[in-house]
């Protein structure tokens, strides 16, 4: 059987990755292709999984791997989810990076003796944040380690892909233009929102693939493996995140019933730039059903869901005061309940 193309989605937190994941998908339903999905999250409990899962057609499978950054989990644990991928015949494998991983990486444990033969490396795409990809450098001056990992996510990239741009300025797309071209003269940059792209192409070169025999040189540009590293070179993402030279960090928080949007917002907002990412499942005081809360960049989305009934609140930060936040987390609840 011949190796399965593999494509990479790559992009700091809140950038529209899973977004992008999900057009993917539908694409290649329309070209009739059976694909997998390896998705990997920082936090110790499913967010973006359950959000695929449940726009996912028959002939679609995924592994979930959580609590970590896939560049830092047990070799072991990505090869044993690749395999059991591989096991289904897909016809491509998406993988989802977390927002703070190095994509060069993964490709480098795609040549593992257990997959080199069974995976082929095929193309990476990256999301960006329009409004504040140019302000990562200030913003993160407090881990410069993840300010190299955010530039080297499109210093690889072969399709660059900036989402949020429906209300850009002509003088701030032409400054994000040259930053981007100094990073990566030789990719594609789409501006759109929602990750809204014509995925025509990865799908025309994965369709031509030749489905036995030899392959022909490869139809993107194949990044060279990336050079040996220390994982205390790279941020460690577990709860405590004990031990590592970086702080990016994951909580998690209970719901207990419905909060304040306005307040929670408010809340979210005074930690930044330390809290990158906040995602989860909440009831809203005055509205039925549960909603899908996101915040990137001092923005909130939400979005009602169906057929989630448990809530919770996951926090991605660096340095974040963990014991703060909580006791802030559990006044916006006793300040709802005596309203009532």
């Amino acid at each position: 059987m011949p190796p399965i193309p593999v494509v990479i989605v790559s992009g700091f937190l809140g950038s529209g990755k899973t977004t992008l994941l999900l057009r993917l998908l539908q694409e290649a339903t329309r070209h009739n292709l059976q694909s997998a999905v390896l998705m990997n999250e920082l936090g110790t409990i499913d967010v973006d999984g359950r959000l695929v899962n449940a726009t996912m057609q028959e002939r679609q499978i995924m592994e979930k791997l959580l609590d970590g950054c896939i560049c830092c989990s047990k070799k072991s644990e990505v090869i044993g989810s690749m395999e059991k991928l591989l096991a289904q015949q897909p016809d491509v494998i998406f993988i989802e990076l977390t927002g703070v991983a190095n994509p060069e990486e993964v490709i480098d444990m795609l040549t593992e003796p257990q997959l080199k033969e069974k995976v082929r490396f095929h193309t990476i795409l990256t999301t960006l944040d329009s409004y504040y990809y140019l302000e990562y450098t200030s913003i993160f001056e407090i881990d410069r380690h993840l300010v190299r990992t955010v530039k080297r996510q499109v210093e690889v990239a072969d399709i660059i892909i900036v989402n949020k741009t429906e209300d850009m300025k002509e003088a701030h797309k032409s400054k994000l233009l040259k930053a981007l071209h100094k990073q990566n003269e030789r990719s594609p940059i789409i501006f759109t929102t929602y990750s809204e792209v014509d995925l025509s192409s990865v799908f025309e070169a994965i369709t031509q693939l030749p489905k036995a025999g030899k392959y022909k040189k490869p139809l993107f540009n194949i990044v060279s493996p990336a050079q040996p590293h220390k994982h205390d070179q790279h941020p460690v993402h577990t709860e405590t995140a004990e031990g590592s030279y970086s702080r990016v960090q994951t909580s998690t928080l209970p719901v207990h019933g419905a909060i304040q949007a306005k307040k929670l917002e408010k809340l979210l907002k005074t930690y930044h730039p330390y809290l990158l990412r906040a995602k989860g499942y909440l009831p809203i005081t005055g509205k039925d059903g549960m909603y899908l809360m996101q915040y990137a960049a001092k923005r909130t989305e939400w979005e009602k869901i169906e057929d989630i009934t448990d809530c919770y609140l996951v926090l991605i930060g660096i340095d974040l005061p963990v014991e703060e936040i909580h006791e802030k987390w559990h006044e916006l609840f006793r300040e709802t309940a005596t309203q009532q």
